[in-house]
């Protein structure tokens, strides 16, 4: 049987692959080489080098600050959601794996704002924010920080749920007799988290950091619902910029595509430095 699946092995990935070529690598690599051109449509395009990367920074020779503003934004927005969702979320899934009363109840509660769509979880948002900052003659998008809070706020509350149950999964996995072993030798509940919980939660750890930080980096649907960019684009976060490069200013698909990419590489590399950080540490632990 093992012989057979070898065999026919090739028969059975093709499909797979080929999917995923279609689906992935092929349109990847088109938008690469759009970013290198002037377009409209992406069968009508003229080659002209590094052009579109040089009008991300400046257009008519002026300094725009806007994708600079939207880069270091997002990297603020990604770091603190990062840390609340994943603290909270630890937190509240330590809690539920102590045998309280109603865990069960407790942790459909908190996964349910991740069955809701994004953007209809930001309109819903908008209205309580703005429902209470009338008060004090004030709105959502009255300020940069008040937009960023209120998405830190939405982002914080539709994740910690989901987070929270791979936690959960992750504590129900360390051995009781680790704990226990722990316990006998006289450690308390801090030095039990430190010494055994934690590095037998590395993990757990990598996998809702790495989530939890693609999904902060790539946030578009609640920022564009909650807050649209607005004041003046002082709220854009990367994704909403590039979305409206592309389809917000005429003649500007090319350095769309372009800051696109960058993106890419931006995100990707953040992704890897912090997988080779959370598994060094598994490896030490």
């Amino acid at each position: 049987m093992e012989k057979a699946i070898k065999k026919y092995f090739p028969i059975f990935v093709l499909p797979t692959l080929a999917a995923f070529a279609i689906g992935f690598i092929i349109p990847f690599l088109y938008g690469i080489f759009l970013s290198f051109c002037k377009f409209t449509t992406v069968t009508d395009f003229k080659w002209i080098g590094l052009e579109n990367y040089k009008r991300i920074l400046y257009v008519n020779g002026v300094l725009d600050t806007t994708f600079l503003h939207s880069l270091w934004y997002t990297a603020l927005f990604a770091a603190v959601s990062v840390l609340v969702i994943n603290i909270v979320s630890f937190t509240i899934a330590m809690l539920l794996t102590k045998g309280i009363k109603g865990t069960n109840l407790f942790r459909t509660v908190f996964f349910m704002p991740n069955l809701i769509g994004g953007i209809v979880l930001s309109y819903i948002w908008l209205m309580i924010f703005n429902s209470i900052l009338q008060h004090f003659s004030k709105t959502i998008v009255s300020t940069q920080w008040y937009a960023f809070w209120g998405m830190i706020i939405v982002v914080c509350w539709q994740q910690i749920g989901y987070m929270m149950i791979i936690y959960i999964a992750g504590i129900q996995n360390i051995p009781g007799e680790l704990i226990e072993a722990a316990k006998i030798d006289g450690a308390g509940f801090w030095q039990s988290l430190r010494s055994v919980i934690l590095p037998m939660l590395m993990p757990t750890i990598t996998i809702c950091t790495f989530l939890t930080m693609s999904n902060g980096f790539k946030l578009f649907d609640q920022n564009l619902a909650l807050t649209g960019g607005n004041p003046g684009k002082m709220s854009q976060l990367l994704a909403l910029n590039i979305y409206d490069t592309m389809y917000g200013t005429a003649g500007w698909q090319g350095v769309g595509q372009a800051k696109a990419v960058i993106f890419f590489i931006l995100v990707a590399m953040i992704a890897l430095v912090q997988n080779r950080l959370t598994t060094s540490k598994e490896v030490v632990q």
